[in-house]
């Protein structure tokens, strides 16, 4: 079998090519299509549903979606014998194709474009550029451009296309570095046409027109483009861009192939004999001064043997604020700034031999070298000695890995990036990066995605900059953020802490990759405005996928923190997962690990050392929001089922029986409710059925005190399902007498009368008394709202009869039988009955209910009759409505 998406959907069978089995049905190529763009991972039945229906899913949509697999399955071992029932197979919480890498186009593309990344980074040219231009060829058109894209279709058609654009423009500047730039130079005239905005294609016509000796044909080019930026999106052309612009301006002859050497040997400037192997500076860099200002003055004035660390998780930042700091430390490092990538392809540090000799070679060494490390690190002391120069070591994957890299010489220094902090390393000075706080990931998000330089004018308001620029012009400026915050709002809105872009920072949790991700859709789609992106990201569930376009894959860079931690880390990380959405401490840890306190503390400050966690200085622990989802992610697919159980009703069972909860309603406040119910959530979720309600159980007073009527009738409908699913008679009756408590307070009186009578059979059949009892006081309640006195009498008889002389219970019978009476006129038997109820309050040590009981009895003697009755705590009916009924 062969599946070919990169275009139209084609499947070829083994009937061999020209029999096609690609489904006729719209419906059944979207479900195919997004199973196969997500080949390998389970799709689940939500995410299907959402990209055949959006919004608007049918009643029957999960059935619907079972026919549509069922369809599938059949066509598909039409076009080879059990194909269907052995590769399209249901696991939970949905389906999953099963392919080998070479049935899918879209998986031999990113094995090749991968491929050629690699030998591209490596020097190798000719392999690179043999790698992607098979890579490109694999594409016929647009992903599944005769299938209907929803929200997931659309996402990965957006990452494929800055993929396969990402594959054309390696191939090119693998072929210029081949020096075909005469070949070259009809392509890229048509790509640059195809590709009008792309300035990375522009560059490369200018530098193979000028290669070519058309030195006046490539300025044109950034003429030309120039012009376009500027009326379209009010923005100049880049600074790596303007830097090609002037070194050809100035007929810059480094920029020349040597075309008498041997073909791809391309001539190598340095400035006055300094090595500058420097990445260009980020335009979009922002947010950072006091770190930036830090990492510099280190560098500049720290005594010699000093190392300078940038630490921080994955994604926050780190090598742009290195590279930043190396460009504005190019007067202190007169000769010369390297930048040597410590781990070129992730999971694949450089050896400290390997790292050793790059440095070398980049610092202009070009005779033979020894191999020991001891050797090479002599040779590179040797090499700086008496030098004033800067090493970047990007992405250190240890301290012994850095520790040989590091110079000791007088004037030169070492800036590191590194997820760590290096603490075993004496001489290291550490500056640790945080995600960006919310104004300054609001402005990282708009400049990288239009470049707006905030006051810039041209046009008939235009004026020329100290440097000599045109600035763009306001008009087309405001349009550009009008697009970026949302149709109908001003520039001003780019600023607004409350609007979408607001909004698309917190999604991101500030962290810098992800805007970045979030940016270049917004730059890639000029139709969408952040109110577009932020209705994409909302979904927790499929967040990680929609922060993946092109090479930019922020779940695959968070992945590279969780691949360097142990298998102990590993699990940890997963199963801390299940913790509530919020700042935690260890106990509620230990119960997750199934650990003691101290070993459970050991294991989560170890996450915080490899950056998986964060720790705060009140001593509590929390998830980066995306790390949080990574681990959910890892937890559904890694963890297995009883572990996560097991581990969910551990959690349970703490908050059900220690702390605010077990304390009962006094005790709980109410801004903690969400996490608990969440909580709860969680065990239900894993199937930990009595754990789940036993905390459902200990939610009950906190939630009714509360009033918190949303989260109690979450709580007690999974409470209820629990019990059942746990054949748990008893719980079962407890569940149905809450909600039922609750119905009646929200005066569903018909809804609450079903559910008490639910209780009471549920209850006899388990033999529970008390319970029995409750649930006879709640249609005594239901019957007094129906002035339907003489049953309310006989069923608070019964329930008297049944409840225990000190529990709640009986209070709540008490009150029922005093309020009965007092709608008889009977107020001497209310008042003994609000009297008992005031005693047995007491006698429970419960304040509530013997405030609630004075209340009634202090009414009781006032001469002027109340427009209406307590008839709970906190509960009010007007009088005359159980006439009225």
């Amino acid at each position: 079998m062969r599946f070919r998406i990169l275009g139209p959907m084609e499947i070829e069978g083994s009937a061999g090519p020209g029999v096609s089995y690609t489904p006729r049905a719209a419906k059944l190529r979207v479900v195919l299509g997004t199973l196969l763009v997500r080949g390998g991972e389970v799709v689940s039945v939500q995410a299907l549903t959402d990209e055949l229906w959006q919004d608007d899913p049918p009643r029957t949509a999960t059935t619907t979606l079972q026919v549509y697999i069922s369809q599938l399955r059949k066509q598909l071992n039409a076009a080879e014998d059990g194909f269907g029932r052995e590769s399209l197979v249901t696991r939970q919480p949905g389906y999953v194709l099963r392919l080998e890498p070479d049935q899918l186009d879209l998986a031999r593309f990113e094995a090749l474009h991968a491929r050629g990344r690699k030998a591209l980074e490596s020097g190798d040219f000719a392999q690179a550029s043999a790698l992607q231009r098979q890579a490109v060829e694999l594409w016929r058109g647009p992903l599944l451009s005769d299938t209907p894209h929803g929200p997931a279709l659309d996402a990965a058609a957006v990452r494929l296309d800055e993929a396969g654009v990402a594959a054309l423009e390696q191939r090119i500047r693998a072929d210029l570095e081949l020096g075909r730039h005469r070949d070259l130079i009809a392509e890229l005239q048509s790509v640059t046409t195809r590709y009008a905005l792309r300035e990375e294609f522009h560059g490369h016509l200018m530098l193979a027109l000028f290669r070519s000796g058309r030195q006046a044909e490539a300025l044109r080019v950034f003429t030309q483009l120039r012009h376009t930026l500027v009326e379209e999106l009010a923005i100049e052309p880049g600074p790596a861009l303007q830097r090609l612009h002037g070194r050809i301006l100035a007929g810059d002859a480094g920029l020349l192939v040597d075309e008498a050497a041997p073909t791809g040997t391309v001539t190598v400037a340095q400035t006055r004999g300094r090595p500058v192997a420097l990445p260009t500076a980020d335009p979009a860099f922002t947010g950072r001064d006091t770190e930036l200002a830090r990492v510099v003055a280190l560098l500049t004035s720290a005594p010699a043997g000093t190392c300078v660390a940038v630490a921080g998780m994955p994604g926050v930042g780190k090598t742009a604020l290195a590279v930043e700091a190396a460009h504005r430390c190019a007067d202190a490092f007169p000769d010369g700034r390297l930048f040597l990538d410590l781990e070129p392809e992730p999971g694949r540090p450089l050896t400290a031999a390997q790292a050793l000799t790059r440095l070398l070679r980049r610092a202009g060494e070009t005779g033979p070298l020894p191999e020991a490390v001891e050797d090479l690190r002599d040779a590179l002391h040797v090499l700086l000695a008496g030098r004033r120069l800067l090493l970047v070591l990007d992405h250190a994957a240890s301290e012994a890995q850095l520790r040989p890299l590091l110079p000791a010489t007088e004037g030169c220094r070492a800036l590191v990036t590194i997820r760590r902090t290096p603490a075993s390393l004496a001489a290291v000075r550490t500056v640790t990066l945080a995600p960006l706080p919310p104004e300054a990931a609001r402005t990282l998000l708009t400049t990288a995605s239009g470049r707006i330089r905030p006051g810039a004018t041209s046009g008939p308001d235009a004026s020329n900059g100290s440097d000599g620029s045109v600035r763009p012009p306001v008009a087309a400026r405001d349009a550009v953020v009008r697009r970026l915050v949302g149709h109908g709002r001003g520039a001003a809105g780019a600023e607004d802490a409350r609007g979408p872009a607001a909004e698309v920072a917190v999604l991101c949790g500030g962290l810098p990759l992800a805007l970045r991700s979030a940016a270049a859709q917004l730059a890639a789609r000029p139709h969408w405005t952040l109110q577009t992106l932020v209705d994409r990201l909302r979904d927790a569930r499929d967040r990680l996928d929609a922060l993946r376009v092109g090479e930019l894959d922020v779940r695959d860079v968070l992945l590279t923190a969780y691949a360097a931690a142990t298998a102990q880390q590993q699990r940890s990380f997963r199963l801390l997962a299940l913790l509530p959405d919020a700042p935690f401490e260890t106990g509620p840890a230990a119960a997750v690990l199934g650990l003691g306190a101290e070993a459970a503390g050991r294991g989560v400050e170890s996450l915080v050392d490899v950056r998986l966690l964060e720790a705060d200085e009140s001593g509590r622990y929390r998830f980066h929001p995306l790390l949080r989802l990574l681990a959910a992610e890892l937890l559904a697919r890694h963890e297995p089922e009883d572990s996560a159980r097991d581990a969910a009703g551990r959690l349970a069972e703490v908050y059900a029986g220690t702390g605010p909860v077990a304390g009962g309603a006094a005790t709980t406040p109410r801004t903690d409710l969400p996490a608990l119910v969440g909580v709860l959530r969680t065990a239900h979720a894993h199937g930990a059925w009595p754990s789940a309600l036993r905390l459902a159980d200990a939610l009950s007073g906190s939630l009714e005190s509360h009033a918190a009527w949303p989260l109690w009738r979450t709580a007690h409908t999974l409470g209820l399902d629990a019990a059942r699913r746990a054949r748990d008679r008893a719980g079962e009756a407890r569940m149905l007498r809450s909600l039922g408590d609750l119905a009646w307070q929200q005066r569903q009186l018909g809804r609450c009368e079903e559910l008490y009578e639910s209780a009471v059979r549920a209850a006899r059949g388990c033999s529970d008394e008390h319970e029995h009892g409750r649930a006879l006081v709640g249609l005594a309640d239901v019957r007094l709202d129906a002035g339907a006195y003489d049953e309310a009498g006989v069923l608070l008889d019964t329930a008297l009869g049944a409840l225990p002389e000190r529990s709640p219970a009986r209070f709540d019978a008490l009150r029922a039988g005093a309020l009965l009476a007092l709608d008889l006129g009977d107020e001497v038997t209310a008042a003994a009955r609000f009297t008992a109820c005031r005693e047995l309050a007491a006698a429970l040590r419960d304040r509530r209910l013997e405030a609630y009981a004075r209340r009634c009895l202090r009414r009781l003697g006032e001469s002027e009759v109340a427009p209406a009755v307590e008839v709970r705590p906190g509960v009010w009916r007007l009088r005359g409505v159980a006439e009225a009924a």
